[in-house]
């Protein structure tokens, strides 16, 4: 059985397509709509098409559902629903991703909590809050905190290298948030469970 569905109100090419019934047991797998034959030319001349004169096959993420595991995936390739693992996250900090260069840590601050007072003389960073409220504050020395800036969620903030800076949630629920560092800032795998566990750590690093 063939199904016929017309895309001409949101594709400019190709409309009433045939697309496999996702429910035929003829269909080796799972399939999705796709305004565009997979034997087509693609964006990447250097990708082959394994599936000839079909639709490409679309292939679940392990993110699909309602959970994510949140652990450190690098320096392995790695894709995610940031959005979701982000909001999902309920630790202070937990590294997502580390590599040789960059580093990607989920961050989740308690109400009237803060990052804490610090400075990063070798390493830019940006922050962009996925859920909550809070007020950003940057400047050259710890007394001297010039740039203040309410931010929510959607916001992205950078943070050069040199910068003292804090983050304080100052909604009524936490502040969900991922961070990049470059270069990373901690070790592969960390994981604190609440801002005593981060303190603790970074004066046990400094020993």
């Amino acid at each position: 059985m063939m199904i016929l569905i017309n895309w001409d109100n949101t594709f400019p090419y190709n409309a009433d397509m045939p697309l496999y019934n996702p429910g035929s047991l003829n269909t080796a797998y799972p399939m999705y709509p796709c305004p565009y034959m997979a034997s087509m030319p693609m964006l990447y001349p250097g990708c082959a098409n394994p599936w000839p004169g079909q639709y490409v096959p679309y292939f679940s993420n392990e993110d699909d559902g309602n959970y994510i595991q949140l652990k450190d995936y690098g320096p392995d390739p790695f894709a995610v629903n940031i959005e979701k693992a982000a909001e999902q996250n309920n630790t202070f900090r937990t590294a997502l991703w580390t590599g040789k260069h960059l580093q990607l840590t989920l961050m989740s601050l308690n109400v009237g909590e803060d990052i804490g007072l610090e400075v990063h003389p070798n390493l830019d960073q940006f922050i962009r809050i996925e859920e909550g409220q809070g007020v950003v504050m940057m400047g050259d020395s710890r007394d001297n905190l010039n740039f203040r800036r309410r931010v929510g969620e959607n916001y992205a903030f950078i943070i050069p290298a040199g910068k003292w800076h804090n983050l304080i949630n100052t909604g009524n629920r936490p502040l969900k948030l991922y961070s990049i560092y470059a270069p990373p800032q901690h070790p592969h795998g960390t994981v604190h469970k609440t801002k005593a566990d981060a303190q603790a750590a970074e004066a046990g690093h400094k020993l």
